[in-house]
């Protein structure tokens, strides 16, 4: 069985950085394309970044230029990049995979979440 699992969210100061991972356990299956979202207390889920197949990237206006996210497939891992990290960027972040094994593509796969805070 496939999962993914979150990694590196915690506490940052205001114009600090934080990296988070999504990795691909199980066999069989890679990370073909992945999104990030995120749910601040009180609010709806939120698209900030995508990545393609093919290395493709997009951002939410909200992030653009300060987050990036790069793909490791070796590892079969996804990560986002934030910087200048602001304090509207505190809430729960989740990836969002398509997997692709034996030609077949399986959307909708998700991670657990992990808190970001932004805080002095």
């Amino acid at each position: 069985q496939v999962q993914l699992v979150e990694s590196g969210g915690g506490l940052a100061q205001p114009g600090g950085s934080l990296r988070l991972s999504c990795a691909a356990s199980g066999s069989g299956f890679s990370i073909y394309a992945m999104d990030w979202y995120r749910q601040a207390p009180g609010k709806q889920r939120e698209l900030v970044a995508s990545i393609t197949a093919g290395g493709y990237r997009n951002y939410a206006d909200s992030v653009k230029g300060r987050f990036t996210s790069s793909r490791d497939d070796a590892k079969n891992t996804v990560y986002l990049q934030m910087n200048s990290l602001k304090p509207e960027d505190t809430a729960v972040y989740y990836c969002n995979a398509a997997l692709i094994g034996s030609g077949i593509i399986k959307n909708d796969y998700w991670g657990q979440g992990t808190q970001v805070t932004v805080s002095s």
